[in-house]
Formats: C-alpha cells, structure tokens, sequence
C-alpha cells in the first residue's frame, strides 16, 4: 500500500483536541498533512460523523489515531476506504456490538472512574481526579490548562456499542501506558493483543501523546509507511 500522507487524530473523553499539540508539529515535521477532530462527545454517532467528515477532507491513505474513549470512534469510523492503518493510544478498542463495559469489568477499575461529577446529563471529572488520574506524569502547569479545556461527555456515551471493528481489516498499531489510572493497563495489554496489534509499552499515565510525544509519533510514523 502507498505510504500514507494524512493523519487524523481523534481525542477522548475529558479532553479536545488540543491533547495531540505535542504530536502535530512532530508528523508534520515528517512531511504528513495532520488534521485534529473536535468530538462533541455527545454520542458515539456524533462523534463518528465529526471524524468521518475529517476522513472525506483527506487526498489518498490516511491514518487514523484515537486515544482513550476514540478508540471507539476509530474502530467505528476506521473501515473509510482512506483509512489505511489504525492507531490506538491508550484506548478502547470494542469488537463489533460487545458490550465494553463488561469486558472492562473483567480487568481492574482505575482509579480515575471514582472522580466523575455528574450535572445535567453530562459527566467531567473533578479537578482533583483530573490532574492526579487522568493527568498523571504531565507538569501542572500543563495540567490544569488541560483541566480548563476538559470536554465534558454525555452520560450515556460510554454505553454505546459499535457496528463495525475496523481493526479486523486493517494493520492496528497500540501504545500501552504502563501507569495509566484512567484505563487499566491490563486491560490495554489485552485489547492490543486481541488486534494482533503492532504494540509499544511506555512508562506513562493515561497521556502518553504528551508526556511521550515522540514515542507516540513515530508509533503514527511506522502505521503511515505500512
């Protein structure tokens, strides 16, 4: 296959995406155009149509990156015909229709999930789950800013089953955080080894394109020359 000349980067829950600035100037140093998606994190299918209309912008192979809850949104959205290799970063990977909070409840809960508030039908973590769970090995400085941007999700988000895994039909590359507390590493070890996956183990929190940006870039790297 032609060597991919697009990347879209797609965020999770809790977050925008500004959470891939760190990457961005590395892939675009590398010659790749990059695109960013703004999840409204509203539904699974709204989230979906955000990245599919990033898809329709592209010109030839694309790939396609989501972290934490986008891992989701890719193995929905990944069987666009543009889409030539999936990246996932500390991220959901559900098969087909499963139901992925039971197959979380199988692995440790982290720590993170006990920091939920929830108001008017949508959910944010409090500010003390945030910067010491989901930010965790991230300065504070860049933590709380990253608090300020937080994207709250809808409370039935995480309940949405998917149609499609596009990771069955597509070369799957994965990044474990060894010290996540917002997704369980276990649970990560176990999703990028059910993909047959491509997998790199970085001594990181729940933000690796972050705190290990470079690590994370050439992992989109190695998926855009497959």
């Amino acid at each position: 296959m032609t060597r991919a000349r697009n990347v879209v980067l797609v965020h999770g829950a809790y977050a925008d995406g500004s959470s891939w600035a760190d990457v961005i100037p590395l892939l675009q140093e590398a010659g790749l155009r990059v695109t960013a998606v703004q999840n409204p994190l509203t539904s699974l299918a709204d989230d979906v149509a955000a990245t599919r209309r990033a898809l329709a912008l592209q010109e030839g192979a694309t790939v396609l990156a989501g972290h934490s809850w986008a891992g989701t949104v890719i193995s929905e959205a990944g069987t666009d015909e543009r889409v030539s290799a999936l990246v996932y970063v500390a991220a959901r990977a559900p098969d087909a229709g499963e139901d992925y909070a039971a197959l979380a409840g199988r692995f440790p809960t982290p720590p993170a999930s006990a920091g939920l508030v929830h108001s008017n039908g949508f959910a944010q973590l409090s500010e003390e789950a945030f910067l010491a769970d989901f930010a965790n090995g991230i300065g504070a400085e860049r933590a709380r800013t990253l608090y300020a941007v937080q994207g709250p999700v809808a409370d039935t988000l995480f309940a949405s089953r998917t149609t499609a895994a596009a990771w069955r039909s597509r070369p799957t590359y994965y990044s474990v955080s060894t010290r996540d507390r917002t997704t369980s590493p276990e649970l990560e070890r176990f999703l990028a080894d059910r993909m047959k996956a491509e997998t790199i183990e970085l001594d990181s929190g729940h933000l690796a394109m972050i705190s290990h940006s470079h690590d994370v870039a050439r992992l989109i790297l190695a998926a855009a020359e497959h």
